[in-house]
């Protein structure tokens, strides 16, 4: 399995292909509804990829793209994340492998915080987060559980004298 980043030029061939590869199930936990076939204004959304506001990866096997993990910065640290692999791939290591390149290129971006929203029957997805993403905070929502996984912790120096001074608060 080969792992790359998409471009705009490379992206329309990854995400007809991937979406092609998935069960009607498959597509409706990924997009949160029944949905047989792509709109043109979902699918320029999905290949409006620039590497800087919007990137993707690819996980391809034989040349056959079977996988994308997509993330979108929805503000200046803040980013919403996706995933999909295509039916006779799944459980098999390509959605790790996708969400671990992925957070190394949000990070890259300046993403301090993967956010996300995952249907409650997406066990699939959720187990997946709880594996790759150590610490990931899973929030029950109306009909959605929401994923929260910071990049980056704030640091700051603590001293003798903090450390002292809070053992003696108790």
């Amino acid at each position: 399995m080969r792992v790359t980043e998409l471009n705009r030029d490379t992206a329309p061939e990854a995400v007809d292909a991937v979406f092609e590869g998935l069960s009607a199930r498959s597509r409706y936990l990924r997009f949160h509804a029944p949905t047989p076939r792509l709109t043109a204004s979902a699918r320029r959304v999905l290949v409006d990829v620039d590497g800087e506001r919007h990137a993707a990866v690819c996980a391809l096997i034989g040349g056959d793209p079977v996988g994308i993990a997509r993330v979108i910065k929805t503000g200046e640290c803040r980013a919403e994340i996706a995933v999909a692999v295509v039916d006779l791939w799944q459980r098999r290591g390509v959605g790790r492998r996708l969400l671990e390149e992925l957070t190394a290129i949000a990070a890259r971006m300046g993403v301090a915080e993967l956010r996300g929203d995952v249907l409650p029957d997406n066990e699939g997805m959720l187990a997946l987060a709880r594996k790759v993403l150590p610490g990931v905070r899973l929030t029950r929502e109306i009909d959605t559980i929401g994923l929260s996984y910071p990049l980056a912790w704030v640091t700051a120096e603590i001293t003798d004298a903090d450390l002292i001074d809070s053992l003696q608060e108790f």
